[in-house]
């Protein structure tokens, strides 16, 4: 009888896959759920647009955690930048993987002028890596002054997956805003999330939006309405596109849904 259990339940979690997938599919365009006009609301005057600087430790974080980010602040019109702090050479493929980060940005339509790839001798990628927090603030603020930024999107404390090269890049951007108060620049964070809500995939739609409408802080949610579009662009990284990288991203709820919450 226990098998009898165990195919109920999984035909219960298939289902709510697919039901989850097709809320998803169904939206013509991004959108942010629920709807919130808190979230990036437009400039006065002329400028309705943002400068938004989307800012990394490694290529092909773009594309493995924060696509529906990308992707919903395109569809507003605002203008994606990419700052990506390392060439991500731990394991000795930091030109290739350079190019793969250009290569990937471009399946989502940020022009390569828009992007830039450091590869500093104190910022070098690995997990025993410690990077200056005084620097990665440093090397952020010429490029919001390169780019006319107003507006920051990275990782939380944690960086989703905790690896600390994430987590250097978050208090980076808080010595950044600390020591910057005057320039009005608005920063929101990648919200990492448990084991569970991590690998729920598509079904974390419905729980995002709950679990925001309760917390007292800002708190959006980005859904990308179009997954394909994160294998594309996490497949142009030829190098890591292994059969892990592509189970994480079939599993990964952070393909189809971003929680970000205002610093």
């Amino acid at each position: 009888m226990a098998w009898i259990w165990v195919v109920a339940v999984a035909g219960a979690i298939l289902l709510l896959w697919a039901v989850s997938l097709g809320r998803i599919l169904s939206s013509p365009a991004p959108y942010c759920l629920p709807p919130s006009p808190r979230f990036l609301p437009p400039f006065h005057g002329d400028r309705r647009c943002r400068n938004v600087l989307l800012v990394l430790a490694h290529p092909d974080d773009e594309s493995m955690f924060f696509t529906p980010t990308i992707l919903f602040l395109e569809s507003k019109g605002h203008k994606v930048h990419v700052l990506c702090m390392s060439l991500g050479n731990a394991d000795g493929f930091g030109d290739t993987r350079k190019e793969e980060l250009y290569n990937a940005c471009a399946t989502l339509k940020i022009p390569a002028e828009q992007v830039a790839v450091l590869d500093h001798q104190k910022l070098q990628d690995g997990f025993h890596e410690e990077w200056d927090h005084g620097l990665l603030a440093e090397l952020t603020m010429e490029q919001i002054q390169l780019w006319d930024i107003d507006t920051i999107v990275t990782f939380d404390s944690y960086g989703v997956s905790g690896h600390p090269n994430h987590r250097d890049v978050h208090h980076g951007i808080c010595k950044l805003l600390h020591e910057n108060q005057q320039e009005n620049i608005e920063a929101w964070e990648l919200v990492s999330l448990n084991m569970f809500r991590k690998y729920s995939g598509a079904v974390e739609i419905w729980l995002s939006p709950l679990i925001s409408s309760s917390s007292k802080q800002l708190i959006c949610c980005l859904v990308n309405c179009n997954p394909s579009r994160t294998f594309k662009a996490m497949a142009a990284h030829r190098s890591q596109w292994v059969w892990f990288t592509r189970l994480f991203v079939t599993l990964s709820s952070y393909t189809y849904v971003n929680m970000l919450q205002k610093f």
